[in-house]
């Protein structure tokens, strides 16, 4: 009897690591204002060959979503809730937005993490309310200063501000994310090996100012100069290809320009600055000129980016972390057809991407970076809230350069990762019910190409408003009519359908008006005075 007993205690006793062994580690990398279409495995020219082969060895969901808007993004992204849900965009006569503050049942994934054992890393961008530590991470580089990507000023280290030599020099943000990146990982290899981690990467990059090293925008220099047409063409055939849409490839939109407007902004930029996505042929010489070189300062932010996440993979690979590694790439919103000058503002003499610099990608090769889709990041039709969405996985998926059709979204981001790791959510936090979430597991899209069922997708940001449900998109701009698109032939939004189809805009106006109503329910219940901002709250799109 003495024997089994000390046998059962030794089976026993190597259960329990082996569980936590088996759950897997978690990376999710977001960019931020990268397009639909900038990484190579989603149509572009830009090198991307660490997320190609991310994506070659793993799965391309084709229609992954996002809020079309930063701060919204990255709180459903980590609560698995609708931002409007978390008091972290506004409902119609409900606050909201990047001053909001979550209710206490709103969790970040780190903290659901936890209990299983996780330790979880943040590196980049936060922009999320509260401290990033109290949050649930263990580390954290918060980069809270998008003006610059040549200086460490106003980030923080584990929620301390960053102390600046006088005599900085050689910084460059996305570097500096992925070597936080790195040296977390290396830390939780040597001291906490055995246990799993999360470890959140938000890049800044290639969010405005364009910035970028010399070295970068050299590879770039001439490419664009044949123009936003030419390379909208392109990277649709490629897209066509690859089989990654059955669509027309949406006309330039001459008159949308960028969704702000700030006075005096073209004479800042100088002669070569429009604010048109104008057809290439109506440009002068100097107009190319210019509109090429911060095409390529963008495509340069890009290609550092994926140089920078491939020094991530090998760290997971040197540590022995890379099979049972879930890594998600997505980006927050569409490329951005904003234009403004802020901060240490613009010196149209100095060396474009360098510091002294504030560039702006404005709306013609916005357009082009959001092929084949129309308009822009802050819009709801599809450039504005579409996300290439990479799972790579080895342990886990057995399916090898597979697409996903499945209609997603970022809310569905947290169930999928709690059911990986083979977590349930608690039913209340703090003694206090936690509302049901939205999102949904997407675990069985790893396995076949399935449709994950749900009623709909809905959106709603600064007015401009969308439900998705079955292939069926209803959007509207803020203040217009709605239009309605089958997204099954037309996911480039072309054909508007409402005025043949009056009875179907009924039904899903209706649908997306009850779930506003929903939305604005739960939101007063739990509405209660709170500060405008608490650490992460500082606008920053």
């Amino acid at each position: 009897m003495r024997s089994f007993l000390a046998i059962l205690a030794a089976m026993l006793a190597c259960v329990a690591p082996l569980s936590a062994a088996a759950r897997p580690n978690v990376v999710f990398i977001l960019a931020d204002d990268l397009g639909w279409s900038d990484v190579g495995c989603y149509g572009g020219e830009i090198s991307t060959p660490n997320l190609d082969s991310l994506a070659k060895d793993g799965l391309r969901f084709t229609q992954f979503y996002n809020t079309a808007r930063c701060w919204p993004t990255r709180g459903s992204l980590l609560t698995g809730y609708y931002a409007q849900q978390i008091h972290r965009d506004a409902l119609p006569g409900i606050p909201g937005g990047v001053q909001g503050v979550r209710q206490k049942w709103a969790r970040l994934l780190p903290e659901l993490l936890k209990p299983a054992g996780y330790r979880s890393y943040h590196s980049g961008k936060w922009h999320i309310d509260g401290k990033v530590l109290a949050g649930g991470f263990d580390r954290s580089l918060n980069q809270m200063n998008p003006g610059n990507f040549f200086t460490a000023a106003g980030s923080q280290l584990d929620d301390v501000p960053v102390k600046v030599p006088a005599d900085e020099s050689g910084y460059y943000s996305t570097i500096a994310i992925a070597d936080h990146a790195v040296e977390c990982l290396k830390d939780h290899a040597a001291n906490h090996a055995g246990t799993p981690f999360f470890q959140y990467i938000a890049f800044l990059a290639p969010h405005f100012p364009l910035h970028a090293l010399p070295q970068d925008i050299a590879k770039y220099q001439d490419k664009y100069l044949g123009g936003w047409d030419a390379m909208r063409e392109a990277r649709f055939k490629r897209q066509t290809d690859m089989g990654l849409v059955h669509t027309t490839l949406s006309p330039l939109e001459r008159e949308v320009g960028p969704p702000y407007a700030f006075s005096g902004v073209l004479e800042k930029f100088g002669p070569g600055e429009i604010n048109r996505p104008l057809p290439w042929t109506e440009l002068n010489e100097e107009q190319h000129s210019f509109q090429a070189t911060k095409m390529a300062i963008h495509a340069a932010m890009v290609d550092r980016m994926d140089r920078e996440i491939g020094r991530v993979v090998e760290q997971l690979k040197a540590m022995g972390a890379y099979e049972n590694t879930l890594i998600f790439f997505a980006s927050d919103n569409g490329a951005s057809a904003e234009m403004m000058v802020r901060n240490g503002g613009h010196d149209p003499k100095a060396a474009p991407g360098s510091a002294k610099t504030y560039l702006c990608l404005g709306p013609g090769f916005s357009s082009a970076c959001n092929t084949p889709f129309r308009r822009h990041k802050s819009w709801e039709y599809e450039g504005g809230c579409a996300s290439p969405l990479i799972v790579h996985w080895p342990a886990g998926i057995q399916a090898k350069n597979e697409m996903r059709q499945t209609p997603s979204h970022v809310i569905d981001i947290v169930p999928t990762v709690l059911a990986a790791a083979g977590l349930e959510k608690p039913a209340q936090w703090e003694g206090e019910p936690i509302p049901p979430a939205p999102g949904k597991n997407l675990l069985p899209a790893f396995e076949k190409d399935v449709t994950i069922s749900r009623s709909s997708l809905w959106w709603l940001h600064e007015g401009n408003r969308a439900l998705r449900a079955g292939d069926w998109k209803l959007v509207a701009d803020k203040g217009k009519a709605w239009e309605l698109y089958d997204l099954k032939s037309d996911r480039a939004e072309q054909h508007d359908l409402a005025g043949k189809m009056p009875d179907k805009v009924k039904e899903l106006e209706a649908l997306w008006q009850k779930q506003t109503d929903d939305f604005s329910s739960l939101s007063k219940q739990t509405l209660v005075n709170q500060p405008k901002r608490q650490g992460g709250g500082k606008k920053q799109d």
